[in-house]
């Protein structure tokens, strides 16, 4: 439950786009449920506590959050933390699944072998799977409330001169630059940035899509903004760079001398020249006749005057960056890509992050996905924020960061969130971990199914999507919608229903609101905590190790042999994608190698760290001592890259008071000595 809602802005908007730019009528664009966000709106953020789990270094100023947008929006406002610079990345409605790779590591115990050899598997021949991490599936009318919610909660942290940068696409982008306009103001638009993110793209019966769309609005008429200046190349000097001027064979390109605006006439060379229709000169009179004198005014054949720009000096400076980008392509390879399905290309973050921030301001981005934004305003000196519901995108920014040598905390909100690792897995099993839970063919699309028992009869149940943050808190909202829409369509024999819940603002203020409410039916509503039924199936790894005391030549200090490691999770995943390849299999006919995994178990570890500070499990982790291995077997260690294999043993100076261990599809256990 909240500790207290946060006001999102000191005025709230309607909370629907109005568009009147044609003729003034006042066009309004309307979407279902749109009434709900606004009483979600006005009732605040809510403000849940939260928990630190780690402190690299002695930087508070840099956060990295596990949360939604607004649960994390609620915190830093709570707080006083105002963001200066705001790059998004947020689901494109895409209607995709996004899953994430993973590797079996190679078995430490035959390492050595493996490299007296100087065998090298091929990335191909590794033995993998797949793990979904989230589904960018939505309707529009969902996706618009909920980007409506979020960017308001963004808006509330903004400082006076911030900026936000909405990245999208063509699914749904242009119905949030409508909501980008009401909430931040038309006139605080600033540019779409078009980013040609691919080269030719064959797409059967139409033009081939290579680009997104980037948003740039800032909060304020005041906003901090330096011009991005790019190499030319030799086809931009070719092309432009026509004009030599007499005398000094100097090349010239002769750029304009107005400026969008009404203006009053000038002197050139003592005639009275008027500008264009709807333009005015840019420069004074004083400047001009300067400009004269320099020899810097071109003369056209029909005597129209323009300021002669060399290449000499252009090429110095460079060109200034324009709204379409098309010299920036993701990275294929290289050591900055993290596996990770959405990742954008540093390249992109580091020319919004110069141009829209100095150093020392703070740079959040509330999807962080890969951790690029975190990252890159690190290397370039801002302070940053990284906020992701997902635990796999926590881990990689971490990991991340700490190879950059990056000092940050990384936070927790304690929201419901954190009792499911992956959302898409958990909505997938939800029905097996409900007990009797069934499909339902009669039952509207609101509820999840039924469960059927004999006094009752059957029951329907509601389930709130973990996908979507707005379903996830049961309130009065969500509770008059099940009243008022919900339970008059259900069939005449109906006697109970069955609610669950992640999160209530009040359960007794909940029930009362109940009885209160539903006296047009005769059907009970029983709430549950769906809490309750995930706690339930956390079930942590097992590992057998050696600790020692060790002296010799090279290291003096404690080493943590790993003798047997075990995740039931893992081993269950490995045996759905074992049966699904041999169904696969056998409907081709073609013989099927399942991945077979040794009795140690050793190879389903993706990282582990040692602590040395305490032995409570409840405080914050520090880690003294920590081994990745990446998915080619190779050991990461204390976030410098080696060549060495993985042997099953990490050590430390101090003696380990407790050890964490992440396998291979992100869980992680902790393990005290």
């Amino acid at each position: 439950m909240a500790i207290k809602y946060v006001p999102y802005f000191p005025n709230t908007l309607e909370g629907q786009a109005v568009l009147d730019n044609f003729v003034r009528t006042k066009r309004v664009l309307r979407y279902r449920d749109n009434g709900q966000v606004i009483e979600r709106v006005q009732r605040g953020m809510p403000l849940y506590e939260i928990e630190l789990k780690e402190q690299i270094g002695q930087n508070p100023n840099n956060l990295v959050i596990r949360g939604e947008c607004v649960s994390a929006c609620a915190y830093l406002r709570d707080k006083g933390i105002y963001v200066d610079l705001i790059y998004v990345d947020p689901p494109f409605a895409s209607g995709a699944d996004y899953a994430k790779k993973v590797y079996i590591r190679r078995n430490p115990k035959v390492a050595a072998a493996i490299a007296q050899a100087e065998s090298e598997l091929d990335i191909e021949e590794l033995k993998a799977f797949e793990e979904k991490m989230y589904g960018d599936v939505w309707d529009k009318e969902r996706y618009l409330n909920w980007m409506y919610e979020n960017l308001m909660a963004i808006k509330s942290i903004m400082s006076d001169e911030a900026s936000i940068y909405v990245h999208l696409d063509y699914h749904i982008g242009h119905y949030v630059k409508i909501l980008m306009d009401e909430i931040f103001g038309e006139d605080n638009f600033r540019n779409e940035i078009v980013w040609k993110r691919t080269g030719a793209h064959n797409d059967a019966g139409r033009y081939g899509v290579v680009h997104d769309m980037i948003f740039w609005y800032s909060k304020s008429n005041e906003y901090y903004f330096q011009n991005i200046f790019i190499e030319l190349t030799e086809e931009h000097k070719s092309t432009r760079f026509k004009n030599i001027e007499e005398g000094t064979g100097r090349k010239f390109y002769p750029g304009p001398i107005t400026a969008p605006g009404s203006g009053p006439s000038r002197f050139f060379r003592g005639k009275e020249i008027f500008p264009p229709n709807g333009r005015h000169w840019s420069y004074s009179q004083e400047n001009i006749d300067d400009l004269e004198k320099q020899g810097r005014i071109y003369y056209s054949s029909t005597g129209i005057p323009y300021l002669k720009e060399y290449e000499d000096e252009y090429t110095q400076k460079g060109r200034a960056v324009q709204s379409v980008w098309d010299d920036i392509l993701p990275s294929k390879t290289g050591s900055e890509l993290v596996d990770y399905a959405t990742q954008k290309p540093e390249a992109l973050l580091e020319r919004i992050i110069k141009a829209s921030s100095n150093e020392g301001m703070l740079v959040a981005d509330f999807y962080g996905g890969s951790g690029v934004t975190a990252a890159v305003a690190n290397k370039l000196g801002r302070n940053f924020i990284h906020c992701d519901i997902g635990i796999n995108s926590i881990q990689t920014v971490r990991d991340r960061l700490l190879a950059d040598k990056a000092q940050f905390e990384v936070l927790e909100v304690k929201d419901g969130v954190s009792l499911y690792r992956n959302p898409v897995q958990t909505m997938d099993k939800l029905k097996s971990l409900i007990k009797g839970l069934r499909n339902e063919d009669a039952l509207d699309k609101f509820w999840e199914g039924s469960i059927v028992d004999t006094y009752h009869g059957m029951m329907p149940v509601y389930l709130p999507n973990l996908m979507d943050s707005s379903t996830r808190l049961l309130d009065k909202v969500l509770m008059n919608r099940i009243i008022r829409k919900a339970l008059p369509d259900l069939p005449e024999d109906t006697k109970r229903v069955i609610v669950y819940y992640i999160d209530i603002t009040d359960r007794d203020e909940i029930e009362q609101f109940i009885k209160e409410q539903n006296n047009q039916t005769t059907i009970e509503i029983e709430l549950r905590d769906l809490k309750q039924v995930l706690d339930e199936v956390v079930v942590e790894d097992e590992a057998e190790w050696e600790l020692a005391e060790v002296q010799d030549n090279l290291f003096k200090g404690w080493k943590v042999e790993l003798k047997s490691f075990h995740s039931d999770r893992v081993l269950r995943k490995i045996e759905e994608v074992n049966l699904k390849g041999q169904q696969q299999s056998i409907a081709k006919g073609k013989a099927f190698k399942p991945i077979e995994i040794s009795d140690e178990g050793l190879e389903t570890i993706e990282w582990l760290s040692l602590d040395c500070t305490t032995t409570d499990k409840q405080s914050p982790w520090h880690s003294d001592a920590e081994v990745k291995i990446d998915r080619l077997g190779y050991v990461i260690l204390n976030g410098k890259k080696t060549q060495n294999f993985w042997d099953a043993t990490i050590k430390c100076d101090q003696k380990p008071l407790r050890m964490k261990i992440r396998n291979i599809c992100g869980d992680e256990t902790m393990f005290i000595f």
